[in-house]
């Protein structure tokens, strides 16, 4: 019965997006019901397959010899299910809000659905077939959302997106079929490699590891394969969430985490210039993201840029390649997506309200805009790791799994930590001060925001539920913890 209940959790937004792309919905009631009705529903449904469906295997069947569509619920699955299963309703309720002031709102809700269904698909694929063409699924789901506008800055965009997209793909299928000629595409905790045939091959399966990484690692904005992240900032905001913080981004860190952890096995990469490589530009991304943030005063490309930053801190945990670094992973990945979809959000209701986009324009709407702001402060302490705050220690453990592998790779990924920490620092105070403080020499600036209000009821409700979330998994950051670490080691 779960293999059913996977197979309708996947097709449900897929075909209730398409439905909508050929018979658009005018009147705007119906149709907001009508999408959060299908976005609940899946997020139920994907609920009850977190608790009852571990384990379960669906096979739709096989083009190739060893090229099967396939999907199953297992422990890291677990993870991106459950992030995308409660986020995703509270971004299509700010969404509401937000598209009243746009176009194309059926076209732009349309895609924004099918794109649920195809995310949960690349969470619950069993092999990497199938994670590699629900991934490039994802990207023709997606650009219509990046290009929502189709104005030349939305075509830019788009084109860029496309582009880093189609490269990376190719370096992936590169790597994915030397996996499939030296071993199996299903995904099995240690590797799924053939012993027998990769010996004497261990040089060119790390090259092809690295060809994946890089090729995975455009979605999840390696290092200079960053670039259309940024780019993308033009899109409508929850787009940007969606990018940023939800789907896009983790869809790419989780394809890593499976080649990683489920195909080249551990065991062939640690030690070698493959795990140095990745560690290497963790680091440098890292710090390339959080500087690049601090020199930006656009408040979505600032975001942009610690979106690009803060991914290589999982990657960065990942590229450990042990347990205690994967499990840190994970923790610095489920706070990420919370703390950085609220300061989208925010960046987004502050656009709506005010039609402000860049730092220097915000002094003293923090109290014209209190909701909108106290989300803010709190979702930025949490992103510069400000204790008792989840990223405080998602970022601690990351560090600490770094220093237990004692190589000069390992400490400057460490150095990059605290650099990184200090620039989110810079970066974010200098939007939250002036806002709640400006200063003489602003206060012109303030007089002028003096006229603008709060957003509406729904933007409002989506930031309260992203609070308490917040605030719940930085308390409940021990369990959390404990509940991933288990999910690191396929225990669940």
């Amino acid at each position: 019965m779960n293999q059913i209940w996977i197979l309708i959790a996947i097709l449900l937004p897929i075909a209730g997006g398409g439905w909508m792309l050929l018979h658009p919905m005018r009147s705007k009631t119906p149709r907001e019901i009508y999408v959060m009705a299908v976005s609940l529903l899946t997020s139920g449904l994907t609920g009850g397959l977190i608790f009852t469906a571990r384990g379960t295997v669906l096979t739709l069947g096989s083009i190739y010899r060893g090229l099967t569509f396939a999907f199953r619920v297992d422990s890291l699955s677990l993870v991106f299910l459950a992030i995308v299963a409660i986020l995703w309703p509270i971004a299509v309720l700010y969404s509401f809000e937000y598209m009243s002031h746009e176009h194309g709102e059926s076209r732009f809700f349309a895609f924004f659905t099918m794109t649920y269904g195809v995310v949960l698909a690349i969470a619950m694929a069993a092999n990497t077939f199938t994670l590699y063409f629900s991934y490039e699924l994802l990207t023709l789901c997606t650009l219509p959302l990046v290009m929502h506008e189709m104005d030349g800055k939305g075509r830019y965009a788009g084109k860029k997106y496309i582009l880093f997209s189609m490269s990376g793909a190719a370096l992936a299928f590169i790597a994915m079929v030397l996996i499939y000629h030296y071993g199996a595409l299903d995904f099995v905790l240690g590797g799924s490699l053939d012993a027998g045939l990769a010996a004497g091959n261990e040089t060119l399966l790390r090259l092809a590891f690295l060809l994946g990484f890089f090729g995975f690692g455009v979605k999840a904005a390696v290092w200079p394969l960053h670039q259309w992240l940024p780019a993308a900032s033009v899109a409508p905001t929850p787009v940007s969430a969606l990018l940023h913080a939800v789907a896009v981004v983790n869809a790419g860190v989780f394809a890593i985490l499976r080649i990683t952890y489920y195909n080249f096995g551990t065991s062939l990469l640690k030690g070698s210039f493959a795990q140095w490589v990745m560690m290497a530009f963790c680091a440098f991304t890292i710090v390339f993201g959080s500087a690049m943030s601090w020199r930006m005063q656009h408040v979505k490309r600032r975001l942009a840029y610690s979106t690009v930053s803060n991914l290589s801190y999982i990657l960065l945990g990942a590229s450990v390649m042990t347990t205690t670094g994967l499990s840190a992973a994970l923790v610095h990945m489920a706070a990420h997506s919370v703390f950085k979809i609220i300061l989208f959000f925010c960046a987004g209701a502050i656009l709506c309200q005010t039609k402000r986009e860049y730092v220097f324009q915000l002094p003293g709407l923090g109290r014209k805009m209190p909701v909108t702001f106290a989300a803010f402060t709190l979702a930025s302490l949490g992103l510069i790791g400000i204790p008792p705050f989840a990223g405080f220690f998602s970022k601690w453990a990351i560090a600490e799994a770094a220093v237990e592998l004692s190589h000069p790779v390992a400490w400057l990924g460490v150095f990059a930590l605290i650099l990184s920490a200090f620039l989110t620092g810079l970066y974010q105070v200098m939007v939250i001060v002036p806002a709640f403080f400006p200063t003489a020499d602003q206060a012109e600036i303030a007089e002028e925001n003096s006229s603008f209000t709060e957003a509406g009821w729904r933007m409002k409700t989506a930031f309260v539920l992203l609070m308490l979330l917040a605030i719940a998994i930085s308390f409940g950051v021990g369990g959390l913890s404990d509940l991933l670490s288990a999910c690191a080691q396929g225990l669940l």
